[in-house]
């Protein structure tokens, strides 16, 4: 049994009795684990709201007042402004609710139409209300994304070359941390990147989110092995073997893209 009273329901319930009566509060939805039906144990609450664009910091504060009187807070964070995706977004982890269970709190201006909602790359969303069709979107244009992907591709194919020298160097120099850390971000990233748009293309800059849930077991399995590294002689050696790797999936994606 659990030590922590305060449930994911609860939460829930409480925000949107909170903001639903709200005229400026317009819609408000699950995203992340809810919006992939995989909420388990360990699942945080990715939580948005669309207000209008005036209100936001009083629906942020509001947000905060209604977490209070169900627990403690624990720990806030608030992303600085301008935050990267333009929206408001704070962390909150309620001391009667235990670490896993954060509130994922988004509040979205109504008239920014960035608001990550497409099915194809987001998931069903989990809407709790929705007063102005505000997630009703549109699917993916299968064409645009397309293009999208095969320009990705262009540039892969010049930058993954071009900064392997980046690891090889610093293994040279007997350098070993710097040399794993190149390879994480020049070696390993476009590897997954391009086995992603060859297996689950519309999560192809997902980087290691969800490969145990989209890539096939035995692509996952062979991929611990090149994260998992013991020595600078193995370094060395998964290198290269990613290097082959990489190669042999993107003529794969040449091929279905040339069809």
């Amino acid at each position: 049994m659990s030590q922590y009273t305060l449930s994911r329901q609860r939460i829930l319930e409480a925000l949107r009795a909170a903001f639903e009566p709200l005229p400026y509060v317009y819609a408000m939805w699950e995203g992340g684990a809810a919006s992939f039906d995989r909420v388990d144990d360990w699942s945080d609450i990715d939580l948005q709201v669309d207000v209008e664009d005036e209100r936001v910091d009083e629906v942020m504060a509001l947000a905060e007042r209604s977490l209070i009187e169900l627990s403690p807070l624990e720990l806030k964070f608030a992303l600085p402004q301008p935050t990267w995706h333009g929206h408001a977004q704070t962390f909150f982890w309620l001391r009667d609710a235990g670490p896993y269970l954060l509130v994922d709190f988004v509040v979205m201006k109504h008239n920014n139409m960035v608001k990550f909602l497409e099915r194809e790359i987001h998931g069903e969303r989990r809407v709790h209300f929705d007063k102005a069709g505000v997630t009703d979107v549109p699917p993916i244009d299968p064409g645009e994304f397309s293009r999208q992907l095969t320009h990705r591709l262009e540039t892969l194919r010049v930058t993954f070359p071009l900064f392997q020298s980046l690891v090889s160097k610093e293994l040279n120099r007997g350098n070993a941390i710097e040399a794993i850390a190149y390879y994480q971000g020049h070696t390993l990233r476009p590897l997954l990147e391009v086995l992603r748009m060859w297996y689950s293309p519309y999560h192809y800059n997902f980087h290691s989110r969800y490969v145990y849930y989209e890539l096939p077991a035995e692509v996952v399995q062979r991929l611990e092995g090149f994260f998992f590294i013991g020595s600078a002689a193995e370094l060395a050696a998964r290198q290269q073997q990613s290097e082959s790797w990489f190669w042999e999936i993107v003529a794969l994606l040449d091929a279905r893209f040339s069809a």
